[in-house]
């Protein structure tokens, strides 16, 4: 087979890394692709798939493509899976309708609310007008959320109205994050750990993959602000059998009979990201695409071939298929520039190890990396590696990451140092609690 992968972060380095396992696939194409993905195959760098959706897919149909993985959501959200598939090809990633779930806030929140989904209280609103009377009708805690594409950095935790009031000032204005903020969600702030629940569908039919716990705080302790995700392991550790149970059939079940009422096609991965309160799980958020940096753990753990489910998600339905995943742990310990997540400073040469063999229980994914002169790879994102290890246990797996992490250089480099610690595992919602 012949399998392209849209996009350049992380995310798409473990996809095609999984994909180059396979003994089915005869080339990877990572369409642009990272310096990372470049020894696994070929990158489309000239074409962009958002932009150029019909010549992408005459491309597609000239090298005889099989199959093509959408990795980020805007391509989803502006419906080159659709168009993809109208051309005939097979492709992994829900249609724009569907991807409306993660493309807009307020319709995800609406759609919660109609679908009694279990959620935190809130309200959506347009312009600053409407500002103090959302506030008065939620808690004094609450969270500001750009209600478009933010790139994950879109979420404001607020500790008191002041805060609140300024942060939804700021993306109403465009200030903050142009059009996506010109829609403002407010929600009560709950308390908790998180945990993200990463299923692969096809209508209701589902394949529940394992628990992943991300760390979306800049800072050591949870503290700073929001980002996309400064590390992650697999499998988490908060969630038994019965809680996965109430799950599945509180929150995974409902959404996807939802979509269906609703008139909704879903084939793709639903990320769904939780906070386990003292209530019962509680959605976050849902995003349609696999999430980054829990990609790289999880998928390191499958020994499956990753072409299975792609296969059997574009015929009948995923669950199906029997997955076998690594009894180790993964952990993903992301390398981030120098002013990440609101400035992050690019263009630095990256030094050191930075890149993997195939089979490697180590490897080094590239997120936000670029070719630089002379064969050198430089940053050009705010998250820039993730250093991932799978090892046979949480901590041997974050001693591997870490040390491995230290022969990585470039100026401004950061990571937290507590990615996969005692602490962050099971005292979190300590931390998170009211002042």
């Amino acid at each position: 087979m012949k399998i392209v992968v849209i996009g350049s972060g992380g995310r798409e380095h473990a996809i095609c890394l999984q994909l180059a396992r396979s003994a089915r696939v005869q080339q990877v194409i990572c369409c642009p692709g990272n310096p990372g993905t470049a020894p696994l195959g070929p990158r489309w760098q000239d074409i962009d798939p958002i932009r150029e959706p019909a010549g992408f897919i005459q491309r597609c149909i000239d090298a005889r493509i099989d199959h093509v993985v959408v990795g980020p959501e805007a391509p989803l959200v502006a419906g080159v899976a659709d168009r993809i598939r109208e051309a005939g090809i097979p492709c992994f990633g829900p249609g724009a309708a569907a991807a409306q779930l993660e493309g807009s806030k307020a319709h995800s929140k609406d759609f919660m609310h109609r679908h009694q989904i279990p959620t935190s209280a809130y309200r959506t609103i347009d312009g600053v007008e409407d500002l103090d009377a959302a506030l008065d009708a939620l808690p004094q805690q609450v969270v500001v959320k750009a209600s478009g594409l933010a790139a994950g950095k879109g979420v404001i935790v607020c500790d008191d109205r002041s805060q609140a009031h300024r942060a939804a000032s700021e993306m109403l204005s465009g200030a903050a994050f142009g059009d996506s903020g010109k829609t403002v969600v407010i929600e009560q702030r709950i308390f908790g750990p998180e945990v993200s629940v990463l299923i692969v569908v096809k209508g209701t039919d589902y394949l529940l993959l394992p628990t992943a716990q991300d760390h979306k705080p800049l800072l050591d302790g949870n503290h700073g602000p929001n980002t996309g995700g400064m590390g992650a392991f697999c499998p988490g550790t908060i969630v038994g059998p019965g809680e996965l149970k109430e799950i599945q059939t509180q929150i995974i079940e409902p959404t996807l009979e939802g979509l269906v009422a609703d008139g909704v096609e879903y084939s793709g991965i639903l990320y769904v990201g939780l906070m386990m309160t003292d209530s019962g799980p509680r959605v976050l958020e849902y995003n349609c695409r696999l999430g980054d940096p829990e990609t790289q753990p999880v998928l390191m753990r499958m020994k499956s071939d990753f072409v299975e489910i792609l296969e059997a998600t574009a015929a009948d339905g995923p669950s199906a298929v029997s997955v076998e995943w690594d009894s180790r742990t993964a952990l993903c310990l992301v390398l981030a520039s120098d002013g990440y997540p609101t400035s992050p400073a690019k263009g630095q040469v990256i030094e050191g190890e930075i890149y993997s063999s195939v089979d490697d229980d180590i490897q080094v994914f590239h997120a936000g990396t670029a070719d630089g002169d002379a064969g050198s790879c430089i940053v050009s994102g705010g998250r820039v590696l993730g250093v991932t290890a799978l090892a046979d246990s949480l901590e041997e797996a974050r001693n591997q990451a870490y040390e491995r992490a230290s022969r990585i250089q470039f100026d401004g480099k950061f990571c937290r140092g507590d990615i996969g610690t005692y602490q962050e595992i099971h005292t979190r919602s300590e931390t998170l609690e009211p002042q």
